[in-house]
């Protein structure tokens, strides 16, 4: 069966197809859940997991410090999980049922590979193979987690950020190998839902691919929260009658056996292209099986596209859903293509506190030659702030004193994720600090007065010379 236009997984590919494209014949090729990483095992999910460990945390600590009478008394698990579950299936089989009612767009069933330049073959989930070729096809087929080769680990049960969420019981004891975003925000989960979380990571600090100042104040607020085992690496693994062992070489030399009732392997994604067979295409991959594609969006193999965690890192929804815009208007409009915009690219992680960042570390910046200016601002020195006796958060700006414009922010503490945006407006904008924050109102006391008050502070320091 050939095709105008075929897509491959049905993550941020899946909104590809639309009326747009009635004239046109199409294929939906997908195996597995409908929905991809974010609504099924990602974003969606993890953040419904987040914000009762951020209500436990506040309930532990926040209420007693600040005079209110609150404590912490365990979760109901097995409620949390099945409501949260409970709306995650329910729209992932919704999208199943769209897309097999859908009439511009056949769906098939099945795990897709490359057996020709614009061939697939599909192994299909009910049973037998189909074969179908295509004058465009997009690969947008995510990634997912990557599995150390550590002795004993196939000898025992353990997870991945795809299988965590759905344990039948919360465990006494957990161990999270791995200090990048995942194995943080389940770090927070957890420990705030009462489990006794060891979290061991190769390098000195959590977050190390992060500002060094968020890598090393958030380590700090991270040791008090559960347990560390940094500049670690786990040497093996074995059952025990309790559970797991988990055999760690701490970063002293000195060898440890931690004990734990569930096991996390949280280092990583890697991108879904070695299932693809995509070299018979002609396609093209790093070291990492990420596909090298243009500005916009193109495999450098003619009428392939490739979009989201196969295509770019880091791998993010927002991008993916960008790069997903990107590829349907080029394939609707192939005289006047347009670029993918990755010049600033803004991240968060939901832990607690909450971590957010755009543009260059501070690290990076100076390793370019560029001259810069920071300014650091404590969110306890605003109003709101001080109303919440906040002690450890922070803005961090970073400006080029040649240009006097914005090139990093970074932030840790409350609402991080949503306080960075006027930030990552002002880079995209391409405006200048100077005058940025003077040039609106910023409600007083709101909490937005610390990016007011950095902004104020950077413009101070670019000032200088």
């Amino acid at each position: 069966m050939h095709y105008d236009v075929i897509v491959i997984g049905a993550g941020s590919g899946n909104s590809i197809l639309d009326q747009a494209f009635a004239d046109k014949k199409c294929a939906l090729v997908q195996t597995g859940t409908f929905g991809g990483t974010c609504l099924n095992v990602g974003c969606i999910p993890t953040k419904m997991f987040v914000y009762p460990a951020d209500l436990a945390s506040y309930a532990a600590s926040d209420g007693p410090r600040l005079g209110v009478d609150t404590s912490f008394n365990g979760v109901d698990w097995s409620s949390i999980r099945d409501r949260i579950f409970g709306r995650i299936d329910a729209i992932e089989a919704g999208g199943r049922d769209y897309r097999r009612r859908n009439e511009w767009a056949e769906l098939y069933e099945g795990a897709a590979r490359f057996t020709g330049p614009k061939e697939l073959t599909i192994a299909l989930d009910s049973g037998g193979e189909a074969t179908i070729t295509g004058d465009q096809i997009v690969i947008a087929t995510g990634a997912r987690p990557m599995i150390p080769a550590i002795p004993g680990l196939d000898e025992v049960e353990f997870h991945t950020s795809d299988t965590i969420m759905r344990l039948d019981a919360l465990p006494e004891r957990m161990a999270i190998l791995g200090g990048g975003f995942i194995g943080c925000e389940f770090a927070h989960v957890f420990s705030s839902y009462g489990v006794e979380v060891t979290q061991i990571h190769r390098h000195p600090a959590l977050l190390n691919h992060h500002d060094d100042d968020i890598a090393r104040r958030f380590t700090e607020v991270a040791r008090g929260e559960w347990g560390l085992r940094l500049d670690s690496q786990i040497e093996r693994v074995a059952k025990s009658a309790g559970g797991i062992e988990v055999h760690v070489l701490c970063a002293d030399g000195t060898r440890e056996v931690i004990e734990v009732d569930s096991l996390l392997i949280a280092t990583g994604r890697t991108p879904n292209t070695d299932t693809l067979d995509v070299a018979i295409a002609g396609i093209t991959t790093n070291a990492k099986g990420v596909i090298t594609v243009s500005p916009t969006m193109g495999t450098g193999v003619d009428g392939i596209w490739a979009l989201g965690d196969v295509a770019h890192t880091p791998e993010l929804k927002h991008v993916a859903n960008h790069e997903a815009r990107v590829v349907r208007h080029n394939l609707l409009h192939p005289d006047a293509p347009i670029e993918a915009d990755h010049r600033f690219v803004p991240s968060a992680v939901f832990t607690h506190p909450q971590i957010a960042s755009v543009g260059l570390t501070e690290r990076d910046a100076r390793a370019a030659g560029i001259d810069v200016a920071i300014k650091d601002q404590a969110f306890g020195d605003t109003a709101y702030g001080w109303a919440m006796e906040d002690k450890h958060s922070f803005v961090k700006l970073i400006g080029d004193r040649a240009t006097g414009k914005l090139i990093g922010a970074h932030l840790m503490g409350p609402h991080a994720g949503s306080l960075i945006q006027p930030l990552i407006m002002a880079m995209s904008l391409d405006l200048p600090v100077a005058g940025l924050a003077r040039s609106q109102y910023w409600i007083h006391p709101a909490l937005a007065e610390v990016v007011e008050n950095a902004l104020l502070g950077l413009e101070e320091a670019l000032a200088q010379r």
